[in-house]
């Protein structure tokens, strides 16, 4: 079940992308960068997101398993607790979000994170040729659904 994050479950979606988050950026992010990414500093960002226009969902399966964000027609914020990978959810966040998207879909991800540009290229997402430096010989990429 997909449900909208509000104030009855942003600490649940904050916990799953505190999780997440770290997950994926321990192997090339400080450590004392990815320990600040707590459940409250990610409350924090949900909560900011939300009241700058961003839709944030929760996925649950039982329990919390993952979160997406969608302004617009930019997808962010996809994460599946670290446990959960592996079972389809990150499809479902995907496609649910390409859904909620109010014209084409696009999102950004970094050009190391390879599982998920697998998903994505999978799912119909192809590069549009912009990059965003994000540090010393690492950068973003955009795709758009085509």
């Amino acid at each position: 079940m997909i449900v909208a994050v509000d104030e009855s479950n942003i600490l649940q979606a904050a916990a799953v992308h505190a999780a997440s988050w770290r997950a994926s950026h321990r192997l090339f992010c400080s450590p004392e960068f990815v320990a600040a990414h707590t459940v409250e500093h990610q409350q924090d960002y949900l909560r900011e997101k939300i009241q700058n226009g961003s839709r944030f969902y929760l996925l649950v399966e039982g329990v919390p398993a993952g979160v997406v964000s969608v302004t617009g027609s930019l997808i962010e914020d996809l994460y599946v607790i670290p446990e959960m990978q592996g079972r389809g959810i990150g499809t479902q966040l995907l496609e649910f979000a390409i859904g909620q998207c109010e014209g084409t879909p696009t999102l950004w991800i970094l050009e190391n994170n390879d599982r998920a540009g697998r998903l994505y290229r999978r799912m119909g997402f192809r590069e549009t040729g912009r990059a965003a430096r994000v540090d010393d010989g690492l950068d973003e990429i955009e795709l758009a659904l085509v």
